[in-house]
């Protein structure tokens, strides 16, 4: 079976590619609370969004393989800027700030919105988000409204369930058709979902060879910051 038929099979060589590609020192070089704190357009980035508690830090630690590289506030919804990981020069992660902590006033959510919705439109360098849900709870109105604003915003994203470990086969799999259902109707949505663990490691090597793919012929060889 080749590529072509099948998108969600990665040869060796596609996941020793991620393997390589995330053993690369990774640091974080910049963080954005505003739209002219940007960085320079450089080369590649991809960004990782989801909502408060989803497990957005531990996911990036664990592709990385560092402990602390991203920081969990204690706090939902308290970390409001663009951090950039720079992965060898070749790759900029972007951790998104975290989206629906329901304690957060009207305006800063609207701010948070208007924002990220800005930084989307204005990365030509971003080629994809990786939009994070926990597979253990419904999708909430935040989460839809997110793919929403990417679908307006033009962006390809694709979903990573989180936190996959202990659910049992059939639950899973009505959760990937749940979710795979309200893709459908999103223009901007990758259709093949990646599961994660970030405490077992389960789906960390398939998500490490996914990226590296969507940066392929992206100039990924770029300095960054």
């Amino acid at each position: 079976m080749t590529r072509k038929e099948d998108p969600t099979v990665f040869t060796e060589e596609q996941i020793e590619n991620g393997r390589l590609l995330f053993a690369a020192e990774c640091e974080f070089f910049f963080g954005a609370q505003k739209l002219d704190q940007l960085p320079p357009l450089a080369g590649p980035e991809v960004a990782f969004a989801g909502r408060s508690n989803v497990g957005k830090s531990s996911l990036i630690n664990a592709l990385t393989g560092r402990n602390r590289l991203a920081r969990a506030s204690s706090e939902p919804g308290r970390t409001k800027q663009l951090n950039f990981f720079d992965l060898g020069g070749r790759l900029a992660l972007v951790d998104m700030p975290g989206y629906g902590f329901a304690k957060a006033a009207k305006s800063v959510k609207e701010e948070w919105q208007t924002m990220m919705f800005a930084y989307l439109r204005g990365r030509p360098t971003l080629t994809r988000v990786f939009l994070l849900l926990d597979a253990r709870i419904e999708l909430k109105q935040a989460d839809r409204d997110v793919m929403e604003m990417l679908d307006r915003a033009a962006v390809l994203f694709q979903v990573v369930l989180t936190k996959a470990d202990g659910m049992g086969p059939n639950k899973l799999k009505a959760k990937i058709a749940e979710v795979e259902a309200v893709l459908a109707k999103h223009a901007a949505a990758y259709p093949h979902i990646v599961i994660t663990s970030s405490d077992t490691g389960l789906g960390i090597e398939t998500l490490r060879a996914e990226i590296a793919r969507s940066c392929a012929g992206s100039g990924s060889e770029g300095e960054q910051g």
